[in-house]
């Protein structure tokens, strides 16, 4: 690698060391001026008891005495006693970790399973040993020992009980004994390499990571792509989104800041920032699909690897973005997901500029999967180079590689 290169790849280490920590900033921000955002943030209802977490667990696991002569043994269920537990309609109990609920997906780890989501419409019973916080729409954020059956949600505090229906759910999250408890993820990797008469390198990743608690979502998502043949690059591009959303009810959310890195220098783009804000809806929620949209403004500023005589290497502008999301269960281990992101700016920044990528994620068990990606990425007004060529405005690429969940 020579001067040049190295120094590219450390301005480019650099720039997504800052992006990552400007969006860390953001949140944690957000976390200690809870108080002074009064509109933003919902009622948070303590435990005022004066009883430790064990002492409400135990309190939480009691039953009326006058009921329990009348139970029989088939109704008898698993005391919640060091792990959390759930049954599904089929009768199943699943002995874990509950880690998040949002959108009717609940995320739970176990031992048995391992990383599994479940659809809150499958969930019979929940008996929870940790502590959750529980965001009910337009009431509050309340934290205790979770009881759920026959659709309605009781939370436990001490001796005082709240009970709210299952339609009132906007979401819940572990408070978790430490800060890895709130975070998850998947990474796919391909790679293929050739040696013999053709030397060939060809690298791609895809990666999504996020960290949830009741009230808040924080998401980075990274796709990356390096080829080589006969010691010859052929592309070297890398995309990384920042999204950190704040519900609201349980149809709508904001935005309060999202972000991208964009690197191609075969397309002619050095390095490609965009910021800003917006706001989303969920469109449709139901057992098997899921679709969501979400816009607002953004500035966005590009630096390019040459241009004209005359031009400025340099480009900044406002723009539009709008996005939207599909998640389709087509059976019990295929999922099929679309993500569009579309963004409006001016004739200098590109004009008008799209990513689009579909995934069919295949699961071979609880925490590997075999994906599949089409990515399409689309540039109206790709910017001349210095040497009189224009990049082309349609950039395809087709990921086939094994994912991994944590």
């Amino acid at each position: 690698m020579d001067k040049a290169e190295h120094d590219g790849s450390l301005n480019f280490l650099l720039r997504f060391i800052l992006l990552i920590s400007t969006s860390f900033c953001f949140v944690f921000s957000q976390t200690t001026q809870e108080q002074k955002v009064q509109p933003l943030k919902p009622t948070i209802i303590k435990d005022n008891s004066g009883l430790s977490d064990e002492e409400i667990r135990k309190v939480a696991t009691q039953e009326p005495k006058s009921s329990i002569s009348k139970l029989s043994w088939e109704n008898l269920s698993p005391k919640a006693d060091k792990y959390d537990w759930i049954q599904t309609k089929s009768g199943e109990w699943f002995k874990g970790y509950i880690k998040t609920l949002y959108k009717d997906n609940l995320e739970f780890d176990s031992d048995e399973i391992g990383l599994y989501t479940f659809d809150f419409d499958d969930i019979k019973q929940i008996k929870s040993y940790q502590i959750m916080t529980v965001n009910i729409e337009d009431i509050a954020l309340i934290r205790g020992i979770i009881r759920f059956k026959d659709d309605k949600i009781t939370l436990v505090q001490g001796d005082t009980k709240y009970e709210f229906n299952r339609n009132q759910i906007i979401s819940f999250a572990s408070e978790g004994q430490n800060e890895r408890d709130m975070w998850s993820g998947k990474i796919t990797i391909s790679l293929d390499k050739r040696d013999g008469n053709t030397k060939s390198f060809d690298y791609s990743a895809k990666a999504n990571i996020k960290r949830t608690t009741a009230k808040t979502n924080l998401q980075f998502d990274y796709l990356g792509r390096i080829s080589q043949k006969d010691d010859a690059q052929t592309a070297n591009d890398h995309l990384i989104n920042e999204k950190f959303d704040i519900y609201l009810t349980r149809d709508f959310f904001w935005t309060p800041i999202f972000s991208e890195f964009y690197k191609n220098t075969y397309k002619n783009i050095n390095a490609r920032y965009r910021a800003g804000a917006g706001i989303g809806y969920i469109i449709v929620n139901h057992k098997n699909l899921e679709w969501d949209i979400s816009a607002g403004p953004a500035y966005m500023h590009t630096e390019y690897v040459s241009v004209e005589n005359n031009k400025d290497t340099v480009s900044s502008s406002l723009a539009l973005e709008v996005s939207t999301n599909l998640e389709y269960k087509l059976n019990s281990k295929i999922d099929l997901e679309y993500l569009y992101l579309l963004t409006f700016s001016n004739n200098n920044t590109g004009a008008y500029s799209h990513h689009m990528m579909l995934t069919l994620e295949n699961e071979i068990t609880s925490w590997l999967d075999f994906d599949i990606s089409a990515i399409w990425d689309y540039t109206l007004m790709p910017q001349e180079k210095e040497n009189g060529e224009i990049p082309l405005k349609d950039d395809f690429q087709f990921l086939v590689g094994l994912g991994v969940e944590f």
